[in-house]
């Protein structure tokens, strides 16, 4: 939850607050090589181009749009929560906010292992078997927004439990005031996430200049594993997108904006989509 590539992130948001950012990070590997990562430059030409780390980029400006679509695949299941104790990335409790005669009540906190196991316990048969490997937790990114929704929450994974205070472990951190969800993923879930995303993305830019090409940056959590056939996510987008270039690579960890902020995510596609201003 705290790493250089989230510093990188944030300073890039900081210096560019309007410009979407995209990417992937590099596979993991599994038999202790270190990953490569290749730049040249026309200026220096006799400059190394391959790296064992660092970032490398590439900055487009003119009279161009970076669409962007960021697919978490995932689907809430509860109620929402509020996190009144928290620390690092640990949540300590959570409270239910009820808006009741046009006032808001809020239940009593409770430890948030307790209300997951009630969360757990009035799903169906399939989702309880998906809880045991599939289950997330959204952070809400518009603390103001009142009716959360499609879109509006930061998938996380869990990372533990402590059965002693009932406390749960997230891959970020979180802070009294936040608004959590639990949340579940499937292939049909993922498929119509990303479906809905299309959707909107087709219906918000009817009228817009035609794409010239796009990127996709896929989870590899993704693909054949989760879907059961190759190609899914760039064949979905082709449906919507049919004369769209589309290029990109599998990650191991996507860079997607949510809320108007950048993050890297898992198990995600994300999608950066050029066209002219």
């Amino acid at each position: 939850f705290s790493s250089s590539i989230n510093d990188l992130l944030q300073g890039l948001d900081f210096a560019y607050p309007g410009s979407n950012k995209v990417g992937g990070q590099a596979s993991a590997n599994a038999m202790g090589v270190q990953n490569g990562l290749f730049y040249f430059s026309e200026q220096t030409p006799q400059a190394k181009s391959l790296y064992r780390e660092g970032t490398v980029g590439i900055a487009l400006s003119g009279n161009i749009v970076l669409d962007t679509i960021v697919a978490q695949g995932c689907r809430p299941i509860g109620q929402t929560y509020r996190v009144t104790k928290g620390e690092r990335n640990i949540v300590l409790e959570l409270s239910v906010q009820e808006v009741m005669g046009g006032t808001t009540a809020e239940e009593q906190s409770r430890p948030p292992l307790v209300v997951l196991r009630d969360v757990i316990q009035n799903l169906s048969e399939a989702d309880r078997q998906l809880a045991q490997n599939s289950l997330f937790i959204g952070i809400a990114r518009d603390e103001f927004k009142q009716q959360l929704g499609h879109g509006d929450f930061l998938i996380r994974n869990m990372l533990g439990v402590d059965p002693r205070v009932g406390a749960i472990a997230i891959a970020d951190r979180v802070r009294p005031g936040q608004r959590i969800q639990f949340h579940l993923r499937d292939a049909q879930t993922s498929k119509e996430d990303l479906e809905l995303l299309l959707q909107y993305h087709q219906q918000k830019n009817a009228n817009a200049t035609d794409t010239a090409g796009a990127l996709m940056f896929s989870c590899l959590g993704r693909g054949e594993g989760l879907y059961g056939e190759p190609n899914f996510d760039s064949q979905l987008f082709h449906q919507y997108l049919s004369n769209v270039p589309l290029g990109g690579f599998f990650c191991n960890g996507e860079i997607g904006p949510v809320g108007g902020s950048t993050f890297l995510h898992g198990y995600t596609s994300v999608f950066g989509i050029c066209r002219q201003l």
